[in-house]
């Protein structure tokens, strides 16, 4: 229990004075976490063995998996706000038409290049694991996203449509990746399940937002029987656990593997809650500075799970250069033409598909069940070389992006030490 404390400890107080020569380099306080993560992993100081210092093993930082999951479930709750009903109006179709026109098209983009690659040399990579990466790469990662968004108080209707496409991108996401899993697998065996293609997607999506709806309303119903903002605040971080635990239940109902999904669950939670009930503006405030040593802990254990090991294999380093490549161009290419053809302003044109590269944790989720192709390895280590890349360097090109964008004002000097410190009384002269 000890050990468990110190490396927590360890995780936190590092992550924290790494961001102060971020800061000074102007990088967001995420890319310092994750840093951060790196420099305490297995591949690092993790390596000495000395006991607290740092994760000596994947195993052990495997082993915190409960806090990047809890961590995650926040995280989504927070996204849900967005949702709120005036500023679905005043966006009106056009968050469908963005959040599933960009999935479809990086999809596309990508799985045109690594089918290319396949046929220019099959030894590099397998056509079914090549459609499985085109469908893992319209996932985007909404923590660092989200982190960047807070660090810099960003604000206007580039930011407001970027945590909207990023949360339904979890959606289209895990559809598309069902549809090129499962033809991936039937192309290796011969048959496809209708079932693992079709049904069992729409019912994890359908499961997940109505599970998400119900413990947004009974958050609301309980939360009338409390009037000290402590104790709402307690009620609201105890429904949102809840809310994560219960996501992470799976089970079989005949042929069908039913599950749901964390992030789609805890951000229907937070939309119906943020809709209907009348303080939660004030709720969510005080969720964010209760949950803050958690997101750096999620971030932190995020960068020590990075996999430096696929920096060592050449093949791995080639087909991830061209999956980086061309997801970006997929992004970019996919955000700007949905925009254009919805009436977007320029600038949301022209930035918001950066802002999209970020990717981790549901990525990586996928990559895991794409192991069971016979060329899963390549598409696992694909997919860790390219979140390697996209978590260091996605939060920069995001705050940049919102930057250009007028959304992030330009950073003070100003100290919240100072700020708060105590005013000297001010002493009145004699009038002489």
């Amino acid at each position: 229990m000890e050990q468990i404390l110190i490396c927590l400890s360890t995780a936190l107080v590092g992550g924290l004075l790494l961001s102060r020569p971020a800061k000074r380099l102007g990088l967001p306080a995420v890319t310092a976490y994750l840093i951060a993560g790196l420099l305490l992993g297995p591949f690092c100081l993790g390596a000495l063995g000395v006991s607290g210092l740092g994760f000596n093993s994947a195993q052990q930082v495997a082993g915190f998996n409960i806090i990047s999951q809890t961590a995650l479930g926040f995280i989504a709750f927070a996204i849900g706000d967005e949702f709120r009903l005036e500023q679905l109006r005043s966006m009106g179709s056009r968050v469908i038409v963005v959040g599933i026109a960009q999935a479809v098209v990086t999809t596309a983009v990508v799985d045109g290049a690594l089918i290319a690659l396949h046929y220019l040399n099959p030894a590099l990579i397998s056509l079914p694991s090549a459609i499985t990466l085109g469908a893992i790469a319209a996932a985007t990662a909404p923590a660092a996203t989200l982190m960047v968004v807070r660090q810099y108080k960003a604000d206007g209707p580039l930011t407001h449509l970027l945590l909207m496409v990023v949360a339904i991108d979890d959606a289209v996401g895990l559809v598309l990746f069902s549809a090129s899993y499962g033809v991936a697998a039937a192309m290796e065996s011969g048959a496809i399940s209708v079932i693992s293609v079709l049904v069992e997607p729409v019912i994890e999506i359908v499961l997940s937002l109505l599970l998400g709806g119900l413990a947004g309303f009974l958050l609301h119903c309980m939360e009338q029987f409390f009037h000290s903002r402590s104790k709402r605040r307690s009620l609201s971080i105890g429904f949102v656990l809840l809310t994560v635990g219960l996501s992470m239940a799976e089970f079989q109902v005949g042929e069908i593997h039913v599950g749901f999904s964390l992030l789609l669950t805890c951000m229907m939670a937070g939309t119906v809650f943020c809709n209907i009930c009348r303080t939660s503006q004030e709720i969510m405030e005080r969720i964010d500075h209760w949950t803050a040593p958690l997101s750096i802990l999620f971030f932190v254990l995020s960068g020590a799970e990075l996999d430096l090991g696929v920096l060592s294999q050449p093949l791995v380093l080639l087909v991830g250069l061209v999956y980086i490549l061309f997801r970006s161009l997929g992004k970019f290419a996919g955000a700007y033409l949905s925009c254009a053809a919805t009436g977007c302003e320029a600038k949301i044109k022209r930035h918001l598909g950066i802002t999209l590269l970020p990717q981790a944790g549901v990525a990586l989720g996928m990559a895991l069940t794409a192991q069971n192709l016979a060329d899963g390895a390549m598409v696992r280590n694909v997919i860790l070389f390219s979140v390697l890349i996209y978590e260091l360097v996605g939060p920069t090109l995001t705050k940049r992006s919102l930057m250009a964008a007028g959304e992030i004002s330009p950073e003070g000097k100003t100290s919240a030490r100072t700020a708060n410190s105590p005013k000297k009384p001010v002493v009145l002269g004699s009038g002489k």
